[in-house]
């Protein structure tokens, strides 16, 4: 009794309450040339928006208090097909500065009812569960018109606070929809940052930027695992990525960082998290030092706010 008692709390806290505790994490990356001055980065993924979110739609759009240098939005923006016009009033503010983006697999589909017990399976990377066809690109259109950059399969240069960055994306890995070929290269050794961004941290796509030179990587997709236990953490990644990379910063070989959002959604037909908070993250880019320290983390919760 006491052992069903405990398990339908939880299954309670994780449906009713986690999912809707917006956290902004944060974090310090040294990742920038000498005497740079900082750079800050919000990075947004995963939002899984279904057209009723009002506060998940109010808590993003007062992320712009943040007053980020550039936002990058690493996909999976879409839950429902007529989940555009929350999208854009969720990232309204946002759109006024300035923005780069790529999208994920719930761009393009939408969400289909799973038993969530595959995602723990090996089988479960290998076999893809599409539901109907989303109005992607009603949305980039949006976000094209306000001035953010589309970088699926693009590399270019943009100016963010008076510094060129060299930014590249990909097409979403955990689709195969990535042709790395198309932006191969060293990208420009005089940028202040060499920026590269895919949904899925897929490491065959982690390495070609990494071999490449690129500074640091922002991904998503894996929702920090969604699920995770305390002292062991993710149980999956949803991808070949490893269970220690599933939220926040690491090490990519020698020269690279990543990033990995946890995201703020969910697929609505697994409507929970647990030890594993909806977030965006707000990442302060300084100058790398001799010995190049490890990232500094500081997590910060937003209130709570219901979401149906």
């Amino acid at each position: 009794m006491a052992t069903t008692a405990a398990g339908a709390a939880t299954v309670a806290y994780a449906a009713g309450i986690e999912r809707r505790r917006w956290t902004l994490r944060q974090a310090t990356l040294p990742v920038l040339g000498e005497g740079a001055r900082p750079l800050r980065i919000l990075h947004i993924s995963d939002i899984h928006m279904l057209p009723g979110q009002r506060s998940k739609q109010r808590w993003i759009a007062a992320l712009d208090a943040l007053e980020p240098d550039l936002v990058v939005n690493t996909g999976d923006n879409l839950a429902h097909k007529q989940a555009v016009p929350a999208v854009v009033r969720a990232l309204g503010p946002l759109m006024n500065r300035p923005g780069i983006f790529i999208f994920g697999s719930n761009d393009y589909y939408a969400p289909k009812p799973k038993n969530p017990v595959r995602y723990l399976l090996p089988s479960a990377k290998k076999k893809r569960i599409h539901g109907i066809k989303l109005p992607w690109r009603d949305l980039r259109a949006a976000m094209v018109e306000r001035g953010w950059h589309d970088l699926t399969h693009v590399r270019k240069i943009v100016s963010i606070d008076g510094r060129n960055i060299a930014v590249a994306g990909v097409d979403d890995p955990h689709l195969r929809r990535d042709r790395y070929k198309e932006i191969a290269g060293r990208p420009d050794p005089t940028a202040a940052l060499r920026l590269g961004i895919t949904h899925s941290p897929e490491p065959r796509v982690l390495d070609a930027f990494a071999n490449d030179g690129y500074d640091l990587v922002l991904a998503g997709h894996t929702h920090g695992g969604q699920l995770r236990v305390p002292g062991y953490g993710a149980l999956v990644t949803n991808c070949d990525l490893d269970r220690s990379r599933a939220r926040g910063a690491s090490r990519w070989g020698s020269h690279m960082w990543l990033h990995v959002s946890a995201g703020l959604g969910t697929s609505p037909y697994a409507p929970v998290r647990f030890a594993c908070p909806p977030e965006a993250s707000l990442l302060t880019l300084v100058p790398r030092t001799n010995g190049e320290e490890a990232a500094k983390p500081n997590t910060r919760f937003g209130a709570r706010a219901d979401v149906r």
